[in-house]
């Protein structure tokens, strides 16, 4: 659920969401995420994205990967005390996570700019333009590919795949 975007000699890490209904609330992270960080994100940014698409928190399954930071304990009492029901995920497994995609997506929309960013807080200006034109088709179709993916990983007995 973050990512570190690398562009002319800038980096930029921040925290995202997708639903089926689209891209939810992002920010940026300034220095080191860790699970108290995490955490507060969870508190703000995902609650503000659940109710934006009025969605309860028991009707969602969580996902997220296995970085230490999301399955601290802090983290894990946080979303277990608002009724998340999160998604057992394993380790090592980008190909299968729909969100690296769409970080994909954002970096080649980021890339299409002719002039590079002047700085980090234009580049986070840009990147919050790209973010919210994402529309809910892209989140949609990394979803539904699921199963493609899942499958090209079985095939490929837990190998790299063209995801």
């Amino acid at each position: 659920m973050k990512e570190t975007v690398k562009f002319w000699g800038g980096y930029l890490m921040m925290w995202g969401c997708m639903l089926w209904e689209g891209v939810g609330f992002a920010c940026k992270i300034d220095g080191k995420m860790d699970g108290e960080l995490y955490t507060k994100i969870l508190q703000d940014e995902l609650q503000q994205t659940l109710a934006f698409y009025g969605k309860d928190p028991s009707t969602v399954i969580f996902q997220q990967d296995n970085d230490p930071k999301h399955k601290s304990k802090m983290a894990m009492a946080w979303l277990e005390d608002h009724g998340f029901k999160v998604l057992s995920w394993p380790a090592q497994s980008p190909d299968l996570n729909p969100i690296e995609h769409l970080w994909e997506h954002l970096k080649r929309r980021l890339g299409e700019y002719d002039r590079a960013p002047s700085g980090i807080l234009e580049l986070w200006e840009r990147v919050q333009v790209e973010w919210d034109k994402i529309e809910p088709e892209v989140c949609q179709n990394l979803i539904e590919s699921m199963p493609r993916r899942v499958a090209a990983v079985v095939k490929a007995k837990g190998g790299h795949t063209k995801y």
